[in-house]
């Protein structure tokens, strides 16, 4: 059994002081710790039926597009604003210092497509709240979100729980 937790650096203080970051690139590095975490994220939904996975960026699209492909389905990347180069829509989400917008090609999701989120890691649920309300205004039906970090003290996963929205995570971390 990999040791998930152990294969995330800690950097203190970053981007800011007080801040514990979670730096997942250490995991994503290590082959077989990438692959446990891929398994262990795409599990719960493997008998489920999943169209699409939704990749918040931008290591949401690494972790998303190997569970896609795990998952035998679709990806679907949701991107800073700018970034795509088709017809988008976009959402609107806080940010400590301000707001900013995440967003999708319009086309990406059909009516009634089951759609799994996926991203590195949850904190506050303000980009995971948004990539939800994104898909759904498309259309899709959200089967799921999945993480490997949650950080439960600012409350990501509650906020997503009040959508209605089920939360998987490989880890919790105290603190932000």
């Amino acid at each position: 059994m990999t040791d998930l937790k152990g294969l995330i650096r800690t950097i203190p203080d970053y981007p800011k002081p007080g801040i514990q970051f979670r730096d997942v690139t250490t995991l994503l590095g290590d082959a077989q710790g990438f692959k446990a975490a891929i398994a262990q994220m795409a599990e719960p939904f493997r008998t489920r039926p999943v169209d699409a996975v939704a990749g918040i960026e931008a290591r949401g699209f690494i972790l998303g597009g190997a569970i896609a492909d795990r998952l035998g389905c679709g990806f679907i990347p949701i991107r800073k604003k700018g970034k795509l180069p088709w017809k988008t829509i976009g959402q609107e989400y806080s940010l400590e210092y301000g707001v900013d917008v995440i967003e999708m090609h319009e086309d990406a999701c059909r009516e009634g497509e089951r759609i799994l989120i996926v991203d590195d890691l949850i904190a506050t649920g303000g980009t995971a709240e948004a990539a939800t309300k994104l898909i759904r205004r498309s259309g899709g039906v959200i089967v799921g979100a999945t993480f490997i970090i949650d950080l439960p003290a600012l409350g990501g996963v509650d906020r997503l729980t009040a959508l209605g929205v089920t939360s998987h995570a490989l880890l919790a971390f105290d603190g932000h």
